[in-house]
C-alpha cells in the first residue's frame, strides 16, 4: 500500500537489510528515519535514499547496546515525529567474544533483544499518535535453536556466539507474541519475522570458526534487498491490516518453534526483559 504522508523508523538501518528496509518504505512514500550507530555510513544511506527516491530521510544515531543511548535517542524521534506509523527492529549483530555493556548486561542479550524491547516502550506515545502502526521485530530462524538459559543468560559460565544469538532471537518471538497481547485492541500491531540469512555485514564482529565459516557461504546467501523483502511486507501489506502476534518467513505467515509459543515462558521473559531495562521498577531511570 502507498505510505504517503506517514512515517517510519528503521533501526540498524546504514547498511544491509535495514537500509534497503528504510529504501523501500521511502518508494512507498514514507518518511524514514534510519537509526544508525556510525554517522558517515547511517548519512550516506539516507542520501541514496533521497537520490533514489526524492523523500524525506532522517538520520538518528545511537549505539542500541546502552540503555541511556536508548532513551536519548526515543526522546529525539518523540520531538521529530509526534506520531509513528511503522518501526522496525531490525538492528542485531553476532559476536565471538562475551562483552558486558555499560549496563552491565552481556552485549547480544542486549543489543539483539532488550534494544527491540526499551524502544518500542519508550515510543509507545508515537505509535499509539498513529491511527493504525505496525511494529516489525526481526527475529531469526536462529530461535529454533535457542533456550533461554535463565541460570547464565549472559553467558558468564559458558559463552558460545550462536548459543547467545539464538537465546536472543527465541527473546525477539516470545516478546512479540507477549506484547500483542497486550496492544490487543488499541491499533497497533507487531509481528516477528525471519528475514532470511542475508549476505550482510552481520558476522563481521566474528573470527575463528564462526567468522571463517560466515566467510565460506556468504557466496551463496541472498541479497539485501531479498533479505528486507519480508519485513516491508509484514509493514505494508494491506491484506494484513489488524493481523497481530504472528511470525514470518518468505514473507507468509509461518508457526515459530514450540518453544516460542510457551505463553508461561513469553510472560517469564516479558517481566524479566523489562526488569533489566527498568521499566516498572522503582526507582529505575525511565
Amino acid at each position: 500500500m502507498r505510505l504517503d504522508g506517514r512515517t517510519a523508523l528503521v533501526t540498524g538501518a546504514s547498511s544491509g537489510s535495514g537500509a534497503e528496509t528504510a529504501l523501500g518504505l521511502a518508494r512507498l512514500g514514507a518518511r524514514v528515519g534510519l537509526i544508525g550507530r556510525d554517522r558517515d555510513r547511517t548519512e550516506r544511506a539516507a542520501a541514496h535514499l533521497r537520490r533514489e527516491t526524492g523523500g524525506a530521510a532522517d538520520v538518528f544515531l545511537a549505539d542500541l547496546s546502552s540503555q541511556d543511548e536508548i532513551r536519548r535517542l526515543a526522546g529525539e524521534v518523540r520531538a521529530r515525529y509526534p506520531a509513528l506509523d511503522i518501526l522496525v527492529n531490525n538492528a542485531g549483530a553476532i559476536f565471538s567474544e562475551r562483552h558486558v555493556t555499560a549496563d552491565g548486561i552481556e552485549r547480544t542479550w542486549a543489543l539483539d533483544h532488550l534494544a527491540y524491547v526499551l524502544l518500542t516502550h519508550e515510543l509507545r506515545a508515537p505509535l499509539e499518535a498513529a491511527p493504525c502502526a505496525r511494529i516489525v521485530n526481526l527475529a531469526s530462524a536462529a530461535h529454533t535453536r535457542g533456550r533461554i538459559d535463565f541460570d547464565d543468560l549472559g553467558g558468564e559460565r559458558r559463552y558460545a556466539a550462536m548459543k547467545a544469538y539464538a537465546q536472543a532471537k527465541l527473546g525477539n518471538v516470545l516478546f512479540t507474541y507477549a506484547l500483542a497481547r497486550r496492544l490487543a485492541g488499541t491499533g497497533i500491531t507487531v509481528n516477528a519475522v525471519h528475514p532470511g540469512v542475508v549476505a550482510s555485514d552481520f558476522a563481521k564482529n566474528t573470527h575463528g570458526v564462526l567468522g571463517f565459516a560466515w566467510g565460506l557461504i556468504r557466496p551463496f546467501l541472498i541479497s539485501t534487498e531479498a533479505g528486507a523483502r519480508t519485513s516491508l511486507s509484514v509493514a505494508t501489506a494491506p491484506e494484513l491490516d489488524g493481523v497481530s502476534g504472528r511470525y514470518f518467513a518468505k514473507s507468509r505467515e509461518t508457526t515459530s518453534s514450540a518453544l516460542s509459543r510457551d505463553e508461561a515462558l513469553q510472560e517469564r521473559v516479558w517481566s524479566l526483559s523489562r526488569q533489566q531495562v527498568g521499566i516498572g521498577v522503582p526507582g529505575a531511570a525511565r
